[in-house]
């Protein structure tokens, strides 16, 4: 490039974003905050000082202690009925497409920053499906977003799919043709793409050709921290502990907890109404006294945190430890590598058919996929690896930038469309 582009492009990902821009002799992706080029996707409304936090700023005021809101996962409110409603901050409602558009809002104002310039036009990643099997969801979701980001200040917007802005990225450091399977699995779903990618073809305007298929499925990093909580961690607070009668205990509130985007539902009055009715029933009170002092002192999101840090560490080692002395004095708990593939292997297995059922439809041979390459930062579960390359043993296996190629590959899209 002789001059740098007009647009940028977006990756808004469920756990972290990244803004990149395409200019000659220069890093593609824009430093957002603290020398680093991701936003990890959170809010923090501290009530203490009436403030307004972003990424990792927003974490680190929740986990200091500060009273306040924390919201993480916000991507995942597209294709959902919350889009639509609203949460109680401080007081006072807040919109859900207003939390959206803050952060959104937020992004475009770092990026503009370091780039010294304003952005009018952006190509945004999209997931191949926000929505599982349904089209109208699906289009209302990219719609929603579309509207956000023009209330945000952005005069042309388009959209690409997330794996193929991988693949443009991947693209540039190739130096012969390939058939690569971009396996690109996020905070919120997995999505792939199979696409012929070459030097030469890199220079063309018309792709339509190298794209041989798309397929997702809504199954990401989140997805895994919610097996991995309620399999291994919240039964040490009574989830599938029995009541006096019997029955098991409710289970609504475990899976609010276990879920980035519900969390704060669990400290509404009514889920501790309901707490207090289970407990005066439940046979399990140890692990209820440790539930109450979660939810009562509002630490879902710490402890999901711990969940999340143990779904990383078990990518590499054997075992996890969890220091649980916020619920009780020496509460210690460990989880396996074994107890985690437990825990997912329903999820692996969805996304393992997903990839079978790419190479079907576009009516490729497991032998005639060169590579697959891996982004996303849940792509580093071993498991989930493992599943992949069952359905291409022959192909080899490259790890990009996990949580940057599609960033970066949408600068690409954004410089060709827009000049």
């Amino acid at each position: 490039m002789h001059a740098p582009a007009r647009a940028c492009g977006i990756d808004f990902g469920t756990s972290n974003s990244t803004v990149g821009w395409l200019r000659p002799d220069a890093s593609t992706l824009l430093v957002l905050e603290d020398d680093k080029p991701t936003l990890p996707s959170a809010v923090f409304f501290n009530a203490d000082e009436d403030s307004t936090h972003f990424g990792r700023d927003a974490l680190e005021q929740y986990l200091e202690g500060y009273e306040g809101r924390l919201m993480r996962a916000l991507k995942s409110l597209l294709g959902s009925s919350l889009i639509d409603g609203q949460t109680e901050v401080g007081g006072r409602a807040l919109r859900f497409r207003d939390l959206l558009a803050s952060f959104i809002g937020e992004l475009k104002c770092r990026a503009e920053m370091q780039a010294g310039r304003a952005f009018d036009q952006a190509v945004f990643g999209r997931p191949v499906h926000f929505v599982d099997d349904d089209e109208a969801a699906d289009r209302k979701a990219q719609d929603t977003l579309e509207a956000i980001a023009r209330q945000v200040g952005f005069s042309e917007v388009s959209f690409q799919f997330e794996p193929i802005g991988a693949a443009l990225h991947y693209e540039r450091s190739l130096t012969a043709e390939e058939v690569v399977l971009i396996a690109d699995i996020g905070g919120g779903t997995a999505d792939f793409s199979l696409v012929r990618l070459s030097p030469e073809r890199a220079r063309r305007d018309e792709r339509a050709d190298d794209l041989l298929g798309n397929a997702g499925v809504h199954i990401g990093g989140t997805d895994f921290d919610r097996a991995l909580s309620l399999d291994c961690v919240m039964p040490l607070l009574g989830y599938r502990g029995l009541m006096k009668n019997g029955a098991h205990i409710p289970a609504s509130l475990y899976f609010q907890l276990a879920t980035w985007h519900t969390i704060n539902f669990a400290y509404s009055r009514q889920a501790w109404a309901d707490l207090q009715n289970i407990y005066r029933d439940a046979a399990a009170r140890t692990e209820l006294d440790r539930l109450a002092r979660l939810v009562s002192q509002r630490e879902g999101h710490w402890l999901a945190l711990q969940v999340e840090q143990a779904k990383i560490d078990l990518s590499t080692a054997a075992a996890a430890h969890l220091d649980l002395n916020r619920l009780e004095d020496g509460l210690q708990h460990t989880i396996t590598t074994a107890d985690f593939v437990a825990a997912t292997a329903t999820l692996v297995e969805r996304v393992g058919e997903c990839v079978g059922q790419l190479l079907q439809d576009a009516g490729l041979r497991r032998d005639q996929v060169d590579t697959v390459y891996f982004t996303g930062g849940a792509s580093g579960v071993a498991q989930l690896r493992a599943r992949i390359a069952a359905e291409l043993p022959a192909a080899r296996s490259v790890e990009g930038d996990l949580y940057g190629s599609i960033g970066a590959g949408l600068a690409v899209e954004a410089a060709r469309r827009y000049g």
